[in-house]
């Protein structure tokens, strides 16, 4: 079989695809005027991972090409197309664009999704909170650098709710105009970009060179600056490159290949049902009293609950040293055990989400 041949084949299995894809479409708009009568919500997330899943299973068992990452890929695009079909939303996320939020966003949105691009983690609260789009994405915590504070103190300030978590591997490029790194005297970026970076600046920009490190807004700006001067470079995301027309030089040159940050999804009035694997969020502020906090913690412990994160932010009570502790568990708030614990502390406990857990 020539290359003609294999090509007339990849053609006609494209026209299968389209086909599959147009017929799958019409049923989604079925689903959604379904939903508009029920009134009932868009974004399943658990629904589209229990069809990654199944996918992935049948792929793994007939010995298919595609594992699981791929068709993750594939079909978040497909059901970022699907929502769209159902109902339009937009999405606001802490810009600018080609930031790594923007990148978290599109990643379970799509490309034909409305975007808001904020400068602040506090406009994507306000955002949502107030109506003005449906869906927000914000950072929460980097495995490098750690929590997202500001990001906590509005969980605790505003009336918004988790539908789910984005976590994403976080890969730097260093991009510019000119290929020859002796020319280059100035690299742009964020701070935490250069300090997750460290090894490669001091491999190839060391103590004997006079290159001025300039810290910016983001790695985007970062990008957008180093077209502006060709003896510049940034270290941005490849989207942010791309994004701005800047050749990347060096990828992947972060310290440690294990940087991920986990993104959160916000909305206001989204509870998700119960899924396979589920993560619960909630805000706790227990009495100001010894022992307190330890009786809390230890109804988790008595109800078989895995607490998988912890973190105290300042109440912002005037004149009194209080704290609000976030606290990550697993499991679903519909869960027995789980609504024991909600009832007996209703007066103290906010909930915050229940959603996939995906890390």
């Amino acid at each position: 079989m020539d290359l003609n041949n294999l090509r007339e084949k990849i053609d006609k299995l494209d026209d299968d695809i389209l086909e599959l894809l147009n017929a799958r479409m019409e049923v989604v708009k079925n689903v959604g005027e379904l939903k508009k009568h029920e009134k009932s919500i868009i974004y399943r997330p658990e629904r589209e991972k229990a069809i990654i899943d199944r996918l992935s299973t049948k792929s793994q068992d007939e010995n298919g090409t595609l594992n699981r990452d791929a068709i993750s890929a594939l079909f978040q695009e497909v059901f970022a197309v699907s929502r769209n079909i159902e109902l339009p939303e937009k999405i606001a996320f802490l810009g600018p664009e080609g930031s790594f939020t923007h990148q978290a966003a599109e990643s379970r949105f799509g490309a034909m999704s409305e975007y808001v691009s904020l400068r602040t983690i506090k406009s994507v609260f306000d955002n949502v909170e107030t109506g003005r789009v449906r869906f927000g994405v914000v950072p929460i915590e980097n495995n490098q650098e750690g929590s997202v504070a500001e990001t906590i103190d509005m969980l605790c300030e505003r009336n918004v709710k988790i539908v789910a978590e984005i976590p994403m591997a976080i890969h730097f490029a260093l991009a510019g105009l000119d290929n020859d790194l002796k020319k280059i005297d100035t690299i742009y970026s964020k701070d935490i970009a250069f300090r997750q970076c460290r090894n490669f600046l001091e491999d190839y920009f060391g103590e004997d060179t006079d290159v001025k490190f300039v810290e910016v807004a983001s790695t985007s700006k970062a990008a957008r600056l180093a077209t502006e001067n060709p003896n510049s470079a940034a270290i941005c995301s490849d989207i942010a490159a791309k994004l701005h027309g800047l050749p990347v030089l060096y990828d992947n040159i972060e310290d440690s290949q294990s940087n991920t940050t986990r993104f959160l999804i916000l909305a206001k009035d989204i509870l998700n049902q119960k899924g396979e694997e589920d993560k619960t969020t909630i805000l706790a502020k227990t009495p100001h009293t010894p022992g307190a906090l330890v009786d809390f913690l230890q109804e988790f412990r008595e109800k078989g609950i895995n607490l998988t994160k912890i973190e105290s932010r300042p109440a912002r009570v005037k004149d009194s040293f209080q704290y609000w502790f976030l606290i990550d568990f697993d499991g679903h708030y519909k869960d027995p055990n789980v609504q024991e614990i909600l009832m007996k502390y209703s007066y103290t406990v906010t909930f915050l989400g229940s959603y996939v857990k995906l890390c």
